[in-house]
């Protein structure tokens, strides 16, 4: 197999797990919150079957990987009732916000590993590679554009206005997110993957 290609596949692999675990974290904070909506759907586990998105997933990822040379990519997302969250004030921040933090959490760990434990060779650039694509979904998530994370944290602070509830409900939201990905999500991440491992 070429080496272009099984680098490729590999990035994919990196991100459809780490998205699998954003959505994960999402149900168990629902969980740990009193709603059983995601563990009954059978969502609250670590299967990438169960969190597959079509286009999320398996189509936008591969094409921007193979015909772009970058990447980005989501899972389907976790169902939860915030109505049935013990906190009804901040559950469903609390539920948005799980998601990007279990994204971080995974970049430190293996940003910190490459700062300070004797990893050298092909396991430090695989090391390397999980944290950055972490921190980067981590914050691609955090845009404050429909459907993604971000918008939940927004909606939560401000009124729906018609422009969220449009962005919502259509395609529109996911491109110009997308958009804003490509050109200063890279920047970001790196300078934060900087700061957690000295290296650029």
């Amino acid at each position: 197999m070429d080496i272009n290609l099984t680098s490729k596949l590999f990035l994919y692999l990196i991100v459809v797990i780490s998205a699998v675990f954003h959505e994960y974290f999402h149900g168990w904070a629902a969980f740990r919150m009193g709603d059983s909506t995601a563990k009954d759907a059978g969502r609250l586990t670590l299967n990438p079957l169960k969190h597959m998105d079509p286009f999320g997933t398996v189509l936008i990822p591969l094409l921007l990987l193979f015909f772009a040379g970058g990447f980005i990519g989501w899972a389907k997302p976790v169902p939860y009732n915030p109505f049935n969250l013990r906190d009804r004030k901040y559950g469903s921040t609390k539920v948005a916000l799980a998601g990007p933090l279990a994204n971080f959490a995974i970049a430190l760990i293996f940003g910190l590993a490459i700062r300070f434990l004797p990893i050298t060779g092909s396991l430090r650039e695989i090391f390397f590679e999980i944290g950055y694509i972490n921190v980067f979904l981590a914050f691609f998530n955090l845009i404050p554009i429909p459907p993604l994370d971000g918008s939940k944290l927004l909606m939560d602070l401000m009124p729906r206005s018609q422009v969220l509830r449009f962005l919502e409900q259509s395609l529109v939201g996911m491109f110009i997110a997308l958009a804003l990905a490509m050109m200063f999500l890279p920047y970001l991440a790196s300078w934060t993957y900087y700061f957690i491992t000295g290296i650029l």
